[in-house]
């Protein structure tokens, strides 16, 4: 336990620069004398690391110090190789960077903890590009040209220009502050600020994008898990969507809330179905999804729903009715 710890500490220092015992205590969760007693053993065993004095003192290493100490045990190992099976580094640009970091990494191993690690890794399978329907997932093509320079001004911090194609509009330029870049389920989106109003960019509609030289206003530190969350439930409840009355079979439930945006309520009938009251993306997409349920979920509102429905199904019937 103490050998991962001396581990952690010199990481951490070879990571951030100059720590004090206070920090190091707090990030290794052990009291300050232990800290102390690390640094004394580190020193003894010929790591340079030193004190520093004064109100921002600390302890840090010598400049250019490198060691080849990792500490990585089997599951870590693993972790790595299967983080690096994902997918969400193509739609950063950066799959070429992981699969030459990924060799480094399995390089870098003892052979006995490459080899099983390696092997392990071979029997798990995130994301995979088709489920069991055989429904493929295509990932989206991003320019290379494109997505570095947008990645380049979300990580220095600078202000963005990008030549945008909104859905059924025409191309036009936008100044932005960027925030962050997230993958879902192989798409890519940029967050930004448009003045004081949030944006949330498709990567894959991005036609041209320039760095700009002035920093973009925006907050030192983002939790960008929560503000995607934050955005996605804004797009759940805004816009187009479609809000729905219907009873479903039980049996169908999972498939009808995997298909919904959201679900606002839910509750048994009297004959054992279910009551819910659910969110689509729009007009298109409550009627595409219901029609896939046929008898196994009844639309109670809204009646344009139903009418749509129905004549849908007049057709249907209307074609296949007569014998060929």
């Amino acid at each position: 336990m103490r050998a991962d710890r001396l581990v952690s500490l010199v990481l951490l220092l070879r990571q951030r620069g100059r720590m004090t015992a206070d920090t190091l205590a707090h990030e290794l969760e052990v009291s300050t004398r232990t800290v102390l007693r690390d640094i004394e053993a580190l020193s003894a065993a010929g790591v340079p690391v030193y004190a520093e004095r004064g109100r921002h003192g600390g302890f840090a290493l010598l400049p250019d110090f490198r060691t080849a100490l990792t500490g990585l045990n089997h599951d870590e190992a693993l972790a790595l190789l299967i983080a690096g099976s994902r997918r969400g580094a193509q739609s950063f640009g950066l799959g070429s960077a992981l699969a030459s970091a990924m060799l480094k990494v399995v390089d870098a191993l003892p052979k006995g903890l490459r080899e099983t690690a390696a092997g392990a890794a071979q029997r798990l399978l995130i994301d995979p590009e088709t489920d069991l329907l055989s429904r493929r997932a295509a990932p989206e093509e991003i320019p290379d040209s494109i997505i570095a320079e947008v990645r380049r001004a979300v990580l220095t911090g600078h202000r963005l220009r990008i030549h945008y194609a909104a859905l059924d509009r025409p191309p036009k330029w936008r100044t932005v502050d960027p925030i962050g870049l997230v993958t879902v389920r192989q798409q890519g989106y940029l967050l930004a600020k448009r003045g004081t109003e949030d944006r949330t960019y498709r990567l894959s509609r991005v036609l041209a994008a320039v760095e700009l030289e002035e920093p973009a206003q925006r907050p030192d530190t983002v939790d960008l898990d929560q503000t995607w969350r934050e955005r996605n439930a804004r797009f759940r409840t805004g816009g187009d969507t479609a809000a729905v009355l219907l009873r479903v079979d039980p049996a169908r439930r999972e498939q009808v809330v995997g298909t919904a945006l959201a679900v606002r309520a839910e509750e048994a009938d009297a004959d054992g179905w279910l009551r819910l009251n659910v969110v689509f993306q729009d007009a298109r997409h409550a009627e595409w999804a219901l029609w896939q349920y046929a008898t196994h979920a009844e639309v109670l509102a809204p009646q344009w729903l139903r009418t749509s429905l129905h004549e849908r199904a007049e057709a249907v019937a209307s074609r296949y009715g007569a014998p060929i």
